[in-house]
């Protein structure tokens, strides 16, 4: 879909630093928290162009991106890319657009902030769906993460940019077609001075080198404290990131909590496969009653 013809309205907030961040803003019912979605490191608001057209109208959608991705200002300061900068940033769109609550949506790093938040302004989450993260992430994804964030290539052609992404992520995606690898890097990489590259300052990789990719305090009183309010979590059955005896913790930490493993997925599911859709739009009718 081009930007002229999305359904979505374009949202600008400068934020305490004077960063001016991007989000998406899909047209929903006003009767309810809206769904807002956080996206994964090196990832963009388009990460969930259709997760958005699937639940706008019956909800608002709104879809940030980090500063340092996508359409958002570059931090001149790379030790400020870290999940409690942007959940002060996610508080602060949430203030601009007059929003006192909304249900998370969080992705991978998305997931993260989202539990940084019981933190720091619980009362603005509604609800929870966590996609394939948790309080205890595995090191074979951590370091497969630090493998490749930062490193700031160039491609010649998006077709050239698809084949890079289906080398690095086929064993997530083992039955993506070329089409669905062309749409991954569409959602990953952008055009620049005649070359594909993706879309995300590199400097985001700053940070590791100093704390590490895992974070540096117990996430658990944070994730039960998101317990505490309706959850779901998303785990992709071949992820390297969040282990099925993790989820399993989880679920003893949270008994309340629902989930759902997206079959012959990695990390991390798009959320538009058949068994995650059904999952969150049952989660999404409980809510309602």
């Amino acid at each position: 879909m081009s930007r002229d013809d999305a359904r979505f309205e374009e949202r600008w907030v400068t934020v305490r630093d004077g960063l001016k961040l991007f989000a998406r803003d899909y047209p929903g019912a006003s009767s309810g928290p809206p769904l807002l979605c956080l996206h994964g490191l090196t990832r963009n608001s388009r990460d969930f162009e259709a997760f958005a057209e699937r639940h706008s109208p019956r909800f608002r959608v709104l879809a940030l991106d980090f500063r340092g991705r996508g359409r958002s200002d570059y931090d001149p300061l790379p030790a400020r890319y870290t999940p409690l900068t942007y959940a002060a940033d996610v508080i602060e769109l949430l203030d601009r657009l007059d929003i006192p609550e909304a249900v998370f949506v969080g992705t991978s790093l998305g997931g993260l902030v989202t539990m940084t938040m019981t933190a720091m302004a619980p009362r603005r989450i509604a609800a929870a769906i966590l996609n394939d993260v948790g309080p205890e992430l595995d090191e074979a994804g951590l370091d497969r993460i630090k493998s490749y964030v930062g490193q700031d290539r160039r491609f010649a052609s998006w077709s050239d940019a698809a084949k890079a992404i289906e080398a690095s992520q086929s064993v997530a995606f083992p039955s993506y077609t070329q089409e669905d690898w062309l749409a991954m890097a569409r959602r990953n990489c952008r055009e620049h001075e005649g070359e594909v590259r993706f879309d995300y300052d590199m400097a985001i990789a700053a940070p590791f080198a100093t704390s590490g990719a895992a974070p540096t305090i117990d996430m658990w009183p944070l994730f039960q404290a998101l317990g505490r309010k309706p959850l779901m979590v998303v785990r992709g059955e071949l992820s390297d990131l969040l282990s099925a005896s993790a989820l399993e913790r989880m679920h003893s930490a949270v008994p309340d909590m629902k989930s759902v493993t997206v079959p012959d997925v990695g990390h991390a599911p798009t959320l538009d496969e058949r068994e995650a859709v059904a999952a969150i739009d049952e989660f999404l009718d409980s809510l309602a009653g």
